[in-house]
This record gives structure tokens, C-alpha cells and sequence, in this order.
């Protein structure tokens, strides 16, 4: 019973945090990968660009709230959030005529289009702050719990509950749907196969009468509709305060380049890995090992590796770690 226990706390605080929070770091992680490998920079404004799009969307959720508009049991959020990625795909599109299209025209090297991006990331941060302010706004509606702690307690007669938020329920869901259409659009389709060509041989792919502006532009889309769905899954899933996504960015990068850059699928694995490693090292094993052992030997501290406060530094331990074994990443991707 008390093994059932320690399994039981270990999917509730562990497990389940850690599929949720992996799902949306491998959404961002795959508009990272896909920018990089179709349009050659790493582009530092993505985190920003989560941003946007979640703040478009709580916009229109609160607009919807207004209207007296719901979706049953399910956050508003997922009626409002086509209308965030239409506006966050405009916002993404403009940027790339205003902005990137003249670096591409002069060929400049990969590094300066990193330099412009961080100037992009800058001005869509304040962008962001400037319409839904600096503080922390929670949109989540709908029903809270998928299953309660208590429900599953009375279930099993268990002493620990297991909790699943619906909002961590819908995570992963839309995420399969999301990687599932993905795969399928880069695989089967025609446009799909013209960014995978761009992307292994762009003089090649130009000989053989790829438009080149057109696969920006779906590039673009893809990784702006990709950034706003993971924007929103990951406000739903805690809440919205914009310089969080700054934040992001670090195990989002970390998640992409641990996975090798360039690959969809590293990327997905990736994300998964910074998001277990994040929360295995800052969990409190207490109660876990209180189950496990005697009680004579129950740990007096909390056994926490690292405190959650510098959970950051574990994605970056693992960027460094990966960089100097394994330089193009678990997956054999484009060199760093």
C-alpha cells in the first residue's frame, strides 16, 4: 500500500506536472526548430512571440467572457485562441516584410538576423506589456479538475490523491493533435515537402521552382499558430505574466538544441527532457521516500536537489553537458 502511495505522489507532483509542462516546451521548441532550419537563424523573439499570441487570445477570451460567450465545461480560451493565432500570424508576417526580408535580400549572415531578432523579442516584450500590462492575469474558466484529489482517494482508498487539472488534460491532447497535424502537413503535402527541400538544399529547391517568399511566409505561420498554442496551454496551465515567456526561452532553446536543431522530432524529445530533468531536481522527494522507507529512517529535510528558484539552471546545465558531447544534439541535427 504505501509503494501504491509513493506512486501515487509521484505521478500527482511529478509525473503529470512534468507531461504537461514537456507538451507545451516541445510546441515551442518546434517553431525554434523550424524558423532555424528553414530560415537559418535562431530566432530570439519566439518566447515574445508566445507572448503576443497569449495576450491576443486572453483578449478575446475576456471579450467573449463579456458576451456572455462559453465553451461548456472547456476554457473559453480554446474559442478565442484561432482568433489569437490569426492575430499573432499577421503581427509575425509584417515583422518578417518590415524587418527580416532586408536581410535576406543583402544575404546577411546568420548572426546578424540573431542580432535583429533580439531587437524584435525587445520591442514585441514591450509591445506585450504596453497593452496587457507588467502583472500576472489568470484567463482559465471552465471546469477546474479532470480528476480531485479527494475523488480518487474515495476511489481507492488510497491516503494520497492523485489531481489532474483539465487544463494539464487539454495540454497534452492538443499537443498530439498539434505534433499529429504537423508531421502530417511536412510529410504529405506539397507545400510540406517544398519547406523540407528549402530546408536540405535551398539552391537546389530554388533550380527546381520552390517560390522561396511562399515558404517564409507558411514558415511563419506555422511557427506563430505553434508559439500562441503553447503560449496559451502554458497560461491556462499556470498563468499569464508576460515576462515569464522571457523566461521560456532558456528551455525552450535548451529543449530544441538538446533535441539536434533542425529536427522535429529532437525537438519533442527535448522538450520532454528539460521539462523531467526541470522538476525531478527541484521536487521534494520527502514525501515520496516517506512512503518508501521506514519510518525510522523518514528523511528529516526535504530532499530537493536544487531549489526551484534556480530551476532554470538545469535546462542550461543540460544545454552545456549535451553541447560538449554531443554537439549536433540527441537526434543528429544541424551543428550549433
Amino acid at each position: 500500500m504505501d509503494f501504491l502511495n509513493a506512486l501515487v505522489a509521484f505521478l500527482n507532483f511529478v509525473f503529470v506536472p512534468a507531461v504537461a509542462y514537456g507538451a507545451q516546451l516541445a510546441l515551442g521548441a518546434l517553431g525554434v526548430t523550424l524558423i532555424y532550419s528553414i530560415l537559418r537563424f535562431s530566432n530570439f523573439a519566439h518566447g515574445d512571440t508566445m507572448a503576443f499570441g497569449t495576450m491576443a487570445t486572453i483578449l478575446f477570451t475576456w471579450w467573449f467572457q463579456s458576451m456572455g460567450w462559453h465553451f461548456g465545461p472547456l476554457p473559453t480560451a480554446l474559442l478565442a485562441l484561432p482568433f489569437g493565432i490569426v492575430v499573432t500570424c499577421a503581427l509575425v508576417l509584417g515583422t518578417d516584410r518590415m524587418v527580416y526580408a532586408y536581410y535576406r535580400r543583402t544575404k546577411a549572415p546568420p548572426v546578424i538576423l540573431v542580432i535583429v531578432s533580439m531587437g524584435v523579442m525587445f520591442i514585441m516584450n514591450a509591445l506585450t506589456r504596453f497593452i496587457i500590462g507588467v502583472g500576472e492575469q489568470n484567463f482559465a474558466d471552465g471546469g477546474r479538475f479532470l480528476i480531485s484529489a479527494g475523488d480518487f482517494k474515495a476511489a481507492t482508498g488510497l491516503a494520497e490523491g492523485l489531481a489532474i487539472k483539465s487544463t494539464q488534460a487539454i495540454t497534452v491532447v492538443v499537443a498530439l493533435i498539434c505534433v499529429g497535424l504537423l508531421f502530417w502537413f511536412l510529410q504529405k503535402t506539397r507545400a510540406g515537402k517544398s519547406m523540407r527541400a528549402y530546408s536540405d538544399n535551398e539552391d537546389l529547391a530554388l533550380l527546381s521552382g520552390i517560390n522561396p517568399d511562399r515558404v517564409v511566409q507558411i514558415t511563419w505561420i506555422i511557427a506563430a499558430t505553434l508559439a500562441t498554442i503553447a503560449g496559451v496551454l502554458y497560461g491556462l496551465d499556470k498563468s499569464f505574466k508576460p515576462f515569464t515567456y522571457f523566461q521560456l526561452l532558456l528551455p525552450i532553446f535548451a529543449a530544441a538544441i538538446v533535441g539536434g536543431l533542425g529536427s522535429p522530432i529532437g525537438a519533442i524529445v527535448g522538450g520532454f527532457l528539460i521539462a523531467f530533468s526541470e522538476i525531478m531536481v527541484t521536487y521534494a522527494w520527502k514525501k515520496v521516500l516517506g512512503y518508501l522507507v521506514p519510518a525510522d529512517m523518514a528523511p528529516d529535510g526535504l530532499v530537493q536537489l536544487m531549489s526551484t528558484d534556480y530551476k532554470l539552471a538545469v535546462s542550461f546545465a543540460i544545454l552545456i553537458i549535451v553541447l560538449l558531447f554531443m554537439p549536433t544534439g540527441l537526434f543528429k541535427g544541424k551543428s550549433v
